[in-house]
């Protein structure tokens, strides 16, 4: 969440990039083997294995339970078996959305927040599946602190990381329960993480439950958790979003398409078995607490499809709900066109 804050210059060295035209990234196909054509299968003759395309996908942050569908594919052969060999890697200083829209990856994690300002800059980014399908997202405060609906914010601090969004969105659920924004102090926390800066300064914070809340409880530090979308439904967004480029879409749809097919069999086998998948990503990256992965990842395994028809799927009225808030909002410059920012067309039937 705190890298949102960076965001909006961004994407205009995105914009700069996007419209000094592709031939920067024409060169970059030349010898990048993420932009290649997957190579062909060998004679049905040969003892040669199968050639396996290389291909990176870009994370939004560290590795979390967000991510564990991609680990549980890469571990588990999908990719292989569609012909990919996937390296999943943590965002470099120009962050996911940068790497993704200028073809230096062709596939990401982002957000709809996210892809919704890019749009808006011309910045050709699209969502093709919905990781998670309700926003688990909200105002998180130790139960000590006495906040248990917006209207309790007034007087209190808040700690964040310098978006306007924030402003906005404490504003609409406020509004509805007839509170004030003003009379909260709004403060930059830094880079200090949720449980020590309400332990210094803060009385509050915008966390993702499924990971600092869960984190919480086996702290054993109760909280008081206020979902964003249980008080507007226009911030039921999704978030987040796996993304690729118009020009990915355009050159090679057949590997948007084989990447979605393996991916989607990992998030569907942690929706099964979150227990294996939780093993699958504490191996893959054992720096994490494996307590809390498993743990979260329990918490998170349902809501990845929820009430969908099948993983990945996305709502236009999810879009569009979320489009207009923003431009109500005067966080977006302009109206963006719903039907480009994402797609469903990827998807497995």
């Amino acid at each position: 969440m705190r890298k949102r804050n960076q965001m909006s210059l961004l994407l205009m060295c995105v914009l700069l990039i996007v419209i000094a035209g592709c031939g920067g990234n024409k060169n970059a196909q030349a010898t990048d083997p993420s932009n290649q054509p997957a190579d062909k299968t060998t004679d049905v003759n040969s003892t040669e294995p199968k050639k396996l395309r290389d291909i990176k996908v870009v994370l939004d942050w560290t590795p979390n339970t967000n991510h564990t569908g991609l680990y549980v594919a890469q571990d588990q052969g999908y990719y292989e078996a569609e012909g990919l060999n996937v390296e999943i890697i943590q965002p470099g200083e120009g962050g996911a959305d940068t790497m993704v829209a200028s073809g230096a990856v062709p596939f990401g994690i982002s957000y709809q927040e996210g892809v919704t300002q890019a749009r808006t800059q011309d910045v050709p980014l699209v969502s093709i599946a919905a990781v998670i399908q309700h926003n688990t997202s909200g105002f998180a405060a130790p139960i000590e602190r006495n906040i248990k609906s917006p209207t309790d914010f007034e007087g209190k601090t808040y700690g964040g990381w310098g978006s306007p969004v924030e402003e906005a969105v404490m504003s609409s659920i406020m509004e509805k329960e007839k509170g004030d924004v003003k009379k909260v102090k709004i403060i930059n926390m830094g880079d200090a993480d949720f449980f020590t800066a309400v332990k210094r300064d803060i009385d509050f914070a915008w966390i993702f439950y499924a990971w600092t809340g869960i984190e919480a409880e086996l702290r054993k530090q109760p909280l008081d958790m206020l979902y964003v979308k249980d008080y507007a439904p226009e911030l039921d967004y999704y978030t987040p979003v796996i993304v690729t480029n118009e020009k990915q879409i355009k050159d090679d749809p057949e590997l948007v398409r084989a990447f979605l097919k393996a991916t989607a069999k990992g998030y569907q086998l942690a929706i099964d078995n979150p227990e294996e998948a939780a093993s699958i990503l504490s191996k893959a990256v054992p720096e994490l607490d494996k307590d809390l992965v498993l743990a979260s990842q329990k918490w998170l395994s349902p809501r990845y499809t929820d009430d969908a028809p099948r993983w990945g799927e996305q709502k236009k009225e999810v879009w569009q709900g979320y489009t207009d808030w923003m431009l109500n909002h005067k966080l977006l410059d302009k109206k963006i066109d719903i039907n480009q920012a994402y797609t469903n067309d990827f998807l497995a039937n």
